[in-house]
């Protein structure tokens, strides 16, 4: 198993065990795992997303700490968090994150999910423009989700 995979299984299981809140001390962690603390600050920022349904708040100092919480509102609320998180340009790796994470959630079923996937797909939006594709991409997103 890779040492990211095992930092967020450890995360996760975290989460489990505090109703939805994981608080570490980074270098405890790191220590505790058997990694170096920067390991921790990858996973956290590619696997801890707001795109994936997380916050992340932390304070640094002697007693600092970083509080994971996943974020646990209804299938509205979360929706409207996705599109006020996406902004003006959105890639289609973050799409793929985002609709899988809907998918799992159950908000969007699987074959929704795909089609809009397909949907604002870089091969999709090939006569675009390479400069305007991500604006297009967030846009079409944005509106099919507000009206899914």
């Amino acid at each position: 198993m890779k040492i990211s995979d095992l930092i967020t299984q450890r995360i996760l299981q975290l989460m489990e065990e505090q109703d939805g809140i994981a608080e570490i001390q980074r270098n405890e962690f790191a220590g505790e795992i058997g990694c170096v603390p920067s390991q921790i600050n990858y996973v956290l920022t590619s696997r801890f997303t707001p795109e994936q349904g997380y916050t992340i708040e932390s304070r640094r100092g002697g007693g600092g700490y970083i509080r994971i919480t996943r974020i646990t509102v209804g299938p509205q609320n979360f929706i409207m968090h996705v599109v006020n998180s996406i902004g003006e340009a959105l890639d289609e790796n973050t799409a793929r994150i985002l609709l899988k994470n809907l998918a799992q959630r159950e908000i969007l079923s699987e074959d929704t999910a795909r089609l809009m996937l397909s949907a604002v797909s870089d091969k999709t939006l090939r006569p675009c423009p390479p400069d305007c594709r991500d604006r297009v991409r967030a846009a079409l997103f944005k509106n099919m989700l507000l009206n899914a």
